[in-house]
């Protein structure tokens, strides 16, 4: 049984707020950089192989901004979290491919696509939760 206090911490809307900022913040602050350093943002996709890398860099802000308002104002939170979801799956082969890495670097790698399985699943939960919000 959850204490009371505790439930209704975890029953507020402002916790569920602060959820969810905190779930997509480093996509929000991700987004705003890459927007605000265009040129940095298009190095970053250059240096990943992805071409062209202006093309990527618009794609990667869009998804990054987009996504996170969605999760944030808790509205088409699954196409938030799905895009979101997809998008930090397919980092991993792209940027943190432990498996092609030796020594120090692929155990550091490893643990960021570790880290971005974890970030997938907060993405399926967020989901998971709003659906069931609204057909409450």
């Amino acid at each position: 049984m959850t204490p009371a206090l505790i439930s209704g911490i975890l029953r507020s809307p402002v916790t569920a707020f602060v959820a969810r900022l905190l779930l997509v913040f480093m996509f929000l602050g991700s987004g705003i950089d890459k927007l605000l350093n265009f040129t940095g943002a298009q190095a970053e996709m250059a240096h990943f192989g992805l071409n062209p890398p202006w093309l990527f860099a618009v794609l990667t802000i869009v998804t990054q901004l987009t996504g996170g308002v969605l999760i944030l104002i808790n509205r088409a939170t699954w196409l938030g979290a799905g895009v979101l979801g997809v998008f930090t799956l397919l980092t991993i082969p792209i940027v943190h491919h432990f498996w092609t890495m030796e020594g120090d670097m692929a155990q550091i790698e490893f643990f960021f696509a570790i880290e971005h399985l974890s970030v997938i699943g907060g993405m399926l939960l967020v989901a998971i939760l709003a659906e069931r919000a609204r057909t409450a």
